[in-house]
C-alpha cells in the first residue's frame, strides 16, 4: 500500500565545509562561526595508529557522507566513485574490493551478511559481505544521502526529496512509500530514519518527526520539533538532519537545525522535555547522559532524564565537527582539519588528540571499545588505539 502526500521539489543547500558554510540564493556564502585555533592541554591518553588503508578517491568534491561500517570484525568502506572494500578490523588487511560502477552517496550499513548503501542516481544496493557481489538493486525516488536502515524484514530509505521507501530486505522489492512536502531550501543532506520492527521514526526538513507503521507506511503520529522563524529562507530552515535516538525504555531524542533538542515518549509522541538547541548532527546516549554537537561545534552533555545541561565544551567552535561517537569513556569527534579529539564524558575536558589527515574528517568515526576507525575526506582509513 502506498501513502502519498503532495510533493514539492526541494532546492538542496550545498555547504562548502560539511554544512559549515551556508549558501544563499544569491550565491553568497560566509562562515557563521570562525574556527577556533586548537589550544594545548595535558593529555591523559594517546591515540596510537595501528594501520592505514586507502579507500579509493574518498568522499569527492561534494563531500558525500559515505561513512564506513563495522560488522563481525570487518570494516566496510566505499568512495564516491563506487569502489567498495572489506578490511579486516584488527590488521587492516584487505579482504576484497569491488567496483560497483555507480556513484555512492550514502553511508554504509552492514547487517545479516549484507551491506546496504544508496547512490546518486537514486538506487539502493544490497552487497554480499562475503565477496562484494551485488545481491540486488532497487530504484527509489531520488538521490540517497542517509544510510539505509534495516529491521528484520525491511530496509527503510530516506531520499533527498523527503520520500521514505520501505524495501524488502531479501529481494529489494518495494513494500510501501511515504511522501511529505519539503521546503524550498534545505540543508544538503537528510535525516536518517530510526527503524525497529513495528515502526520507523523519521525526521524531515520541514521540522516534523513522524512515526510510520512498518506494515503499511501509514503515519501513526506526527510532531513538530522546530518552527520556521526569521525573514530569510536560510533563517527559516528547520531540518531534522540527524538520526532519532531511541532508548530501550521507549524514549526518543531528536535534534533540529534552528530549533530544539527534544525528548519524546516514543509510543505517544508526548514531549518529555525540550531545549533550544540548533544541530544537524546525531546525538549519542551513554547511560543517563545525552551528548550533542550543535551548529557552532559546541560539544554539550545533557541529563537525558531532565534535559538539564551538565557541561559544555566551546573550545572547538567553528571546526565543523562530526557527529559524536563513544569509546572507552570518551566522546570521539573529527574536525575539518583532520584532527580526532577525545573528550571525557564526565567533565568535558580533552583526553587526547591526533591529526589523521589534512583533507579533513566529515563522517562520524566508527568505534569499538578502545579502537577507532576514521575515514578522511580524501579516502584515508586509519585505525587508532586508545592507550593510557
Amino acid at each position: 500500500m502506498k501513502t502519498t502526500l503532495a510533493r514539492k521539489t526541494t532546492l538542496a543547500l550545498v555547504a562548502t565545509l560539511t554544512l559549515g558554510l551556508l549558501a544563499g540564493c544569491a550565491n553568497r556564502s560566509e562562515p557563521r562561526y570562525t574556527p577556533k585555533e586548537l589550544q594545548r592541554f595535558e593529555a591523559r591518553a594517546e591515540l596510537r595508529s595501528d594501520w592505514r588503508q586507502r579507500v579509493g578517491q574518498g568522499l569527492g568534491r561534494a563531500v558525500y557522507p559515505i561513512s564506513p561500517t563495522l560488522d563481525g570484525g570487518v570494516i566496510y568502506a566505499a568512495d564516491e566513485r563506487g569502489r567498495l572494500m572489506a578490511v579486516a578490523a584488527d590488521s587492516g588487511e584487505r579482504r576484497w574490493q569491488t567496483d560497483l560502477e555507480v556513484g555512492v552517496s550514502s553511508g554504509l550499513t552492514a547487517a545479516a551478511g549484507q551491506i546496504y548503501l544508496g547512490t546518486r542516481n537514486g538506487e539502493v544496493l544490497a552487497v554480499s559481505q562475503a565477496d562484494g557481489e551485488v545481491t540486488w538493486r532497487s530504484r527509489v525516488a531520488s538521490e540517497v544521502l542517509a544510510a539505509p536502515q534495516p529491521n528484520q524484514q525491511l530496509l527503510v530509505v530516506q531520499s533527498v526529496d523527503g520520500t521514505v521507501t520501505a524495501l524488502d530486505r531479501r529481494t529489494g522489492q518495494e513494500r510501501w512509500v511515504y511522501n511529505t512536502t519539503e521546503p524550498a531550501l534545505t540543508l544538503r543532506g537528510t535525516g536518517t530514519p530510526s527503524v525497529i520492527d513495528p515502526v520507523t521514526f523519521v525526521g524531515f526538513a520541514n521540522g516534523r518527526l513522524t512515526t510510520l507503521d512498518n506494515r503499511s507506511g501509514q503515519p501513526l503520529w506526527e510532531r513538530r520539533i522546530a518552527v520556521p522563524r526569521g525573514r530569510s529562507e536560510i533563517d527559516r530552515m528547520v531540518d531534522l538532519g540527524g538520526q532519532p535516538v531511541l532508548t530501550p525504555d521507549g524514549r526518543l531524542f531528536v535534534s533540529s537545525y534552528n530549533g530544539r533538542l527534544t525528548a519524546l515518549d516514543a509510543t505517544s509522541g508526548e514531549t518529555l522535555w525540550e531545549r533550544e538547541h540548533s544541530s544537524y548532527q546525531t546525538p549519542v546516549l551513554v547511560g543517563d547522559r545525552l551528548f550533542t554537537v550543535n551548529e557552532a561545534s559546541h560539544v554539550t552533555a545533557f541529563d537525558a532524564r531532565t534535559g538539564e545541561e551538565v557541561w559544555r565544551n566551546r573550545d572547538l567552535e567553528g571546526r565543523w565537527l562530526t557527529s559524536p561517537a563513544f569509546a572507552d569513556g570518551n566522546l570521539v569527534v573529527g574536525d575539518f582539519e583532520g584532527y580526532v579529539h577525545l573528550i571525557d564524558i564526565q567533565n568535558g575536558r580533552f583526553t587526547a588528540r591526533t591529526r589523521v589527515d589534512s583533507s579533513g574528517i566529515s563522517v562520524r568515526p566508527v568505534t569499538d571499545f578502545r579502537r577507532l576507525y576514521v575515514l578522511t575526506n580524501n579516502g584515508r582509513l586509519e585505525a587508532l588505539e586508545i592507550t593510557r
